[in-house]
């Protein structure tokens, strides 16, 4: 195997051990879906495998620019073959299947592969691609028919695959907080470790995007203006600073990472301020090709994606601090 210029996939002999359209079925044979997201990856008549600590998290709906693709699938005997056995199966079954074997036959003889159409399914616009493609196509030895996979569709289905930890905001005071009480924000389950998708065509190419998180990128939003609120990052970071019991000497002390309302809620819709925290993760993405041998792969240039943004929300209900007159 090889890769020629342009990120256009060559393939100078059959694939060590391809399986047939047969084997595959119709199913997943990689999968990292979102369910309450609209995009993630749902891999259908493919050879390509996904894997890493980026799959399961926040997939910011990303979605990659073209969802389907072809990829080498069959050689010439195993479509033939395939075809005779669908033929065989149909008229047992009492069928009028008529598979063309003549046009399977005829390449016998030719140096190349049969390349299959492939789609990701987890994209709304994924089967539709695939559906105004021929489902299999010759390609001579060392050719990559029109819509043959790339490195760079390969590295956008490891990056519509990778996901981030969904973050908790913790608060302190957490119930309720009050007029003018410093209120320390830091959010949980927010693993910083870097995570990342590895999207690989077995024996060919992979690719790699991974996330890291952005220094100091924590962000405040109290859910109203600076009249009613002040915001404190110095000490954010990019996840906030847990309060611990005596890390503050009284309500006078500026919180590292946190706010300060000034008004209380009872004026605002549900009698809450609905704050919000923002984060953000680096995405770089790069690979290899797999076919050029262990002692002198090509390396691909890395490419940075934007960044991925992450948001949590928490109420805040704000009291004013009733004291007490004696005479």
């Amino acid at each position: 195997m090889s890769l020629l210029t342009g990120g256009m996939l060559a393939v100078l002999a059959p694939l060590a051990t391809p399986p047939a359209a047969a084997d595959q079925g119709d199913g997943p044979h990689g999968e990292a879906f979102q369910h309450d997201r609209k995009a993630g990856v749902r891999l259908t008549n493919s050879q390509i495998t996904l894997s890493g600590s980026g799959i399961g998290g926040n997939g910011n709906g990303y979605q990659m620019p073209n969802p389907c693709w072809y990829e080498p699938n069959m050689t010439a005997d195993q479509a033939r073959d395939l075809k005779a056995r669908e033929k065989k199966e149909s008229v047992e079954t009492g069928g009028d299947y008529r598979p063309d074997l003549d046009k399977f036959s005829s390449k016998l003889d030719e140096k190349g592969q049969w390349w299959g159409i492939a789609y990701n399914a987890g994209d709304p616009k994924g089967e539709a691609c695939a559906a105004g493609r021929d489902p299999l196509v010759w390609v001579p030895e060392g050719g990559t028919p029109p819509g043959g996979i790339t490195f760079e569709q390969l590295r956008e289905l490891a990056r519509a695959a990778l996901t981030v930890p969904e973050p908790t905001i913790k608060l302190s005071p957490d119930a309720k907080s009050y007029v003018n009480l410093g209120t320390w924000v830091w959010l949980a389950g927010a693993d910083q470790a870097p995570r990342s998708v590895t999207a690989t065509l077995p024996g060919v190419m992979s690719a790699t995007v991974t996330a890291t998180p952005a220094e100091n990128s924590m962000h405040i939003e109290p859910g109203t203006d600076d009249k009613r609120a002040t915001v404190y990052e110095k000490g954010c970071g990019e996840t906030g600073e847990p309060y611990v019991k005596g890390s503050a000497k009284g309500s006078d002390e500026d919180p590292p990472c946190g706010v300060r309302y000034l008004r209380s809620s009872i004026d605002q819709p549900r009698k809450v301020y609905t704050l919000t925290v923002t984060t953000a993760w680096n995405v770089v993405g790069n690979g290899q090709n797999l076919g050029g041998g262990a002692a002198d792969p090509f390396i691909y240039a890395p490419l940075a994606y934007a960044p991925i943004q992450v948001n949590a929300q928490r109420d805040v209900p704000v009291g004013e601090v009733q004291s007490v007159v004696q005479n």
